[in-house]
Formats: C-alpha cells, sequence, structure tokens
C-alpha cells in the first residue's frame, strides 16, 4: 500500500481550505503539514524545497512535489486518488467543473481576494494602513458585480455544475465567505441564490467546512462584537 500524499497547507488559504475541504470529504489519506503563514514559514529555505513558489497549498506525493491547488486536484484524479463525484470522470461533467475553475481565477477570486488584502490582511499585518471609505465602497462593488455573474450565470440549480456538489462549490464558497472576516457577508435579497447555495455548500460539506473556516467565524465574531 503506498504512503499517504504530505498535505501542506495553512486554512487563511482559501485554496488551501477548499482543498483540504474536499480531500477530507472524498476520503483522500493524507498526512497533515500545516505551514503557518502568518510565521512566514512559507518563505524558509525548508519550504522552498518542497514548493519553488513558497505559497500553499502544496503536496509531496513520494518524490513528486506539486503546488496549486487545480493541478493538485486534477493530478490526484487522475491518479484516482480524489473523489470522482467532487471532480468527475465523464468528459463534459469535469470540462463543466474545470470550466468554472477557470473562470473564477480572474472573477471571483480576484476580486475576493483583493477585497480581504486590502481591509484585512495587509492592515492585520500591520502592512498598509486601513483603507479609506471610498476605495472599501470600490472593492465591495467590484465584488458585487462579480456576485451578480455568479448569480446570473452559474446558479440555474442547486450547484454550480448542476444538481450535484463538486470541488467547483467548495473552491468559490471558500473564496466568498472568507470575506466575513471584512465583515461582508452575502446580501440574501440581494443575492438570494448565491446566499442559499453558500448554505448548501456549507450543509454538504461539514463537519469539514466549519473546522476549516472555523479562525474566519472566531475571528470575525470578535470583530463584530467589539464594534458594538
Amino acid at each position: 500500500m503506498s504512503k499517504a500524499i504530505k498535505y501542506y497547507y495553512d486554512f487563511l488559504s482559501q485554496p488551501s481550505r477548499a482543498l483540504w475541504i474536499a480531500m477530507k470529504l472524498g476520503k483522500t489519506p493524507f498526512e497533515d503539514c500545516p505551514v503557518a503563514l502568518r510565521k512566514q514559514e512559507q518563505l524558509t529555505d525548508e519550504y522552498r524545497s518542497i514548493n519553488r513558489f513558497q505559497k500553499v497549498p502544496a503536496i509531496v506525493d513520494g518524490k513528486f512535489q506539486l503546488g496549486e491547488s487545480v493541478s493538485i486536484v486534477r493530478y490526484l484524479a487522475d491518479k484516482g486518488a480524489f473523489s470522482e463525484q467532487l471532480y468527475p470522470k465523464a468528459l463534459e461533467d469535469r470540462a463543466r467543473v474545470d470550466e468554472f475553475l477557470e473562470w473564477q481565477h480572474l472573477n471571483v477570486r480576484l476580486v475576493c481576494t483583493l477585497f480581504f488584502r486590502q481591509v484585512w490582511f495587509l492592515p492585520a499585518k500591520g502592512l498598509a494602513p486601513a483603507p479609506k471609505p471610498e476605495v472599501v465602497k470600490k472593492l465591495i462593488k467590484d465584488v458585487e458585480g462579480n456576485l451578480g455573474l455568479l448569480e446570473r450565470l452559474w446558479l440555474e440549480k442547486d450547484f454550480l455544475v448542476g444538481d450535484k456538489l463538486t470541488v467547483a462549490d467548495i473552491f468559490g464558497a471558500s473564496e466568498i465567505n472568507q470575506m466575513k472576516l471584512c465583515q461582508y457577508n452575502v446580501n440574501e435579497k440581494q443575492f438570494p441564490k448565491v446566499a442559499k447555495w453558500m448554505e448548501r455548500v456549507r450543509d454538504a460539506t461539514n463537519p469539514y467546512y466549519d473546522e476549516a473556516h472555523s479562525f474566519i467565524y472566531k475571528t470575525s465574531q470578535q470583530a463584530a462584537k467589539a464594534k458594538n
């Protein structure tokens, strides 16, 4: 029996969370190898020897090393070590999942990450001052423009690619959920399909979804209480 892969990740990283949830849900065996981004452990020489990009997530499978979350999904699927329901083998079904994963990079992920970094991450690390209200307003406008695209183009059914959960849903929902750290929640009246889809993804992937997002929930709740 081959050894379980080593999985290097940090729950502060959206792709790390999404891949961790998917592997847990699909029962992909792996060894936990946490990398503390807040301590900049990804920048050490030791970690550079694991992932030359010095980012998370990454895997080590025997002598083979691989970074980039979507590449890891495809590698594990081709190896037969990833849930076929989450990442289908059927050509057209897989192509639809890939279509979303590629689309979201310059859409949902781009604007959500920019919002998260400028409003929460950089100020929290002391790397930049809190953005001015007009900047926040522009960032929210960009986010909501993409939530509108998600509402109109992707959510005709319960999930992004039909009636069943796939990794597309896990990656997309994890990205949007991260904005809770910025005290931003999806407006149910403005984006009803997105809001209900987020609930379905959470229900379908728990307890792993809540475990992976525990830092986000805890920190956002503390920030909300501090404001009151």
